[in-house]
This record gives C-alpha cells, structure tokens and sequence, in this order.
C-alpha cells in the first residue's frame, strides 16, 4: 500500500489569493462604510460608497495580484530559460552542479552523482528546476490564478458590510456594520489558519484585532471631519 499524507503546500497560491482578497474586502469597505456613517451621511450615501468602493477594490486585487503573480512568472520564465541554455552548452557542469547539491544535502559522493545523473537523464530540467532554482509545479506562479481569485473573494467579503449598511437600522448601522464584520473576520482568520494547518484561534485574532483598528480609526476621521470619505 502507498503511503499518503495529507500535505497542504499545494493550496498556497490560490488561498493566499483567496484569504487576502476576502480580508481586505471585509476591513476595507466595512471601513468605508463605518466611516461614511459616522459622518451621519444619508444612507442612499452610504450604500453607494459601499457598492463604489467593492467594484474598485474588486478590479484593484484583480489587478495588482495578476501584475504581481505575473512578474514572478516572468522571472520564472527567465530562470528556466537560463537553465535550458547551460544545461545545452556546459552538461557535464550542470550535472557536477547538481551532485553537489545533493552532496550538501547529505548523500555521499557516489550516490549524488548517481541520483544527478538518473534525474537528468530522465528530466534534466525539471531536476535542475526544483533542486537548483527551487520552481515547482506546485508552487509555481498562476497569474490568472491569483487574480480571479482575490476578486472574486474581494467581493464576496465586501458584500456583507453592504448589505448590512442598507439593511440595518440608520441608528444602529455604524455598530452593526462593525460587528458583522469582526464576526465574519474572525471566521475569516480561523478557517484560513484551519486549512493552512495554524491554529484557527490565534489566526481569528489576529484579523480581528487589524481590523478593528481600521474601522476604528476610519470611523474616527468620519466624525471628526465630519465628511464623506
């Protein structure tokens, strides 16, 4: 039987994507909204700087997180490239480099080249990728990835603080818009650190604590200056 272990590496990139677009759209238009509330906007103001504020961030995660991931393709690219050009003009370097590798890694000498020399003659990139660069298929940069990713779950955070801004009361809105938002963040912060393997505990209070720091401060530059925002 084949012994299997439920390892969580492969959801790096999609939940890191998927953890920080929600977080941000939770803190950032909760903010929003609790700022504009605390000026004592209308709420036809409220909801819209809310709806304004989930597109924009929306397109904004979208967008930084493919410029981002892309450039670290790029890179990638570039370095694959490189390696496919030594390993065609210096062989027999690459293949004392690699044995070196696992040299240091503890395999005395005999057995590093002979494990050098099987790797290569079976994927002599693809061994040099992952033990000489550190590029794996699991870890590899998604681009497209990572951008549906963090604007999907932009949107899908910031859609309770708005609606709550439209459902709740006007004289509770600031309050509940708060509490909704610290609820879902720390549900947020625990299944995250669940799925990563943390402990879900300590990954709720860490996003809770940031944000209520944000809504805390926003709220207090909408009744100070008593403005939209």
């Amino acid at each position: 039987m084949t012994h299997q272990e439920p390892h969580r590496i492969h959801r790096s990139g999609w939940l890191r994507a998927a953890v920080l677009g929600a977080n941000d759209g939770i803190v950032s238009i909760a903010s929003l909204v609790v700022g504009v509330a605390a000026s004592e906007a209308e709420r036809g103001d409220i909801v819209l700087a809310g709806v304004a504020g989930l597109v924009a961030g929306a397109m904004s995660m979208a967008a930084g997180e493919y410029v981002s991931v892309q450039s670290q393709a790029d890179t990638e690219k570039a370095d694959l490239e490189l390696e496919a050009r030594e390993l065609q003009a210096n062989p027999q370097g690459e293949f004392e480099e690699l044995a070196g590798i696992y040299r240091d890694r503890g395999l005395d000498a005999g057995l590093a080249r002979e494990v050098a020399r099987q790797l290569m003659e079976r994927d002599a990139l693809g061994a040099h990728a992952r033990d000489d660069i550190g590029i794996t298929e699991e870890l590899s940069a998604q681009p497209i990835q990572a951008a549906v990713w963090s604007a999907v779950a932009f949107a899908a955070g910031a859609t309770a603080p708005v609606l709550t801004a439209w459902l709740a009361p006007m004289d509770s809105m600031l309050w509940l818009v708060s509490a909704v938002a610290i609820l879902l963040l720390g549900g947020l912060g625990a299944l995250a650190a669940r799925v990563g393997g943390a402990d879900p505990a300590r990954g709720a209070i860490r996003v809770c604590l940031w944000g209520t720091a944000a809504m805390g401060l926003t709220a207090a530059v909408g009744k100070l200056f008593g403005v939209l925002i």
